[in-house]
């Protein structure tokens, strides 16, 4: 996993996203999912271009199954946009760089 991604757990994701101020995009995934392996490098390409004004997390489904529960995640990948702890857009599936840089830099404004 890059540098810029945080890998978080049931333990740390409400410190880490859910009390956090700003904007955090989470991926849900798991190692079995094709598609989420697909959407890896798009989402190391963001942490770094998005490097120090969001956050970027990864959530392993099999491992933190309660937040997956919690954030009702019934497909991976989802990715899910945070504004201030608070879910503000959710992508469901494979996305563009594009797409998700639109979402973000909506998010930022």
């Amino acid at each position: 996993m890059a540098e810029n991604i945080l890998h978080l757990s049931d333990e740390s994701f409400e410190k880490e996203v859910v009390q956090a101020k700003g904007v955090t995009l989470v991926d849900f995934w798991a190692s079995w999912c094709y598609p989420c392996k697909m959407i890896a490098p798009i989402l190391e390409d963001i942490a770094k271009d998005y490097s120090g004004k969001i956050k970027v997390g990864k959530v392993e489904v099999d491992e933190a199954g309660a937040t997956a529960s919690r954030f009702n995640v019934m497909n991976i990948p989802t990715l899910i946009l945070f504004k201030d702890g608070k879910e503000i857009e959710r992508i469901v599936g494979v996305a563009s760089k594009e797409d998700i840089a639109r979402k973000i830099d909506k998010a930022l404004k």
